[in-house]
């Protein structure tokens, strides 16, 4: 299922359900059929977010010498796509939405 989050400040965002509310779940909202996080809030919905991201890329980069790469034996290993890149598009509608004091809703 998808979830679409929309606000007046940016283009609506597209995600897949198990990630959206991993993201809302960040911010400290759980997600429902329909949901806002409302111009007061996003303050702080942005900070975790963004506190988030740090904890991610510093998780990532201790267990980026885990990976054998080069080694003989032992195949390529990517990465996954990190937090920061996933949840990219949210952050910037989250951070347009703050700077025009509008509201981010989704299921409308």
């Amino acid at each position: 299922m998808m979830v679409t989050f929309k606000c007046h400040a940016a283009p609506d965002v597209i995600m897949l359900e198990n990630l959206a509310q991993y993201l809302v779940g960040i911010v400290g909202k759980q997600l429902g059929k329909r949901g806002v996080i409302t111009h007061d809030e996003l303050g702080t919905a942005i900070s975790k977010l963004e506190a988030a991201i740090v904890t991610d890329k510093k998780d990532r980069a201790e267990h980026e010498g885990h990976y054998h790469e080069g080694e003989d034996g032992h195949l390529h290993h990517e990465l996954p796509v990190g937090l920061a890149q996933r949840s990219f598009p949210f952050l910037d509608m989250l951070r347009a939405a703050q700077k025009e004091n509008v509201d981010v809703l989704w299921g409308v």
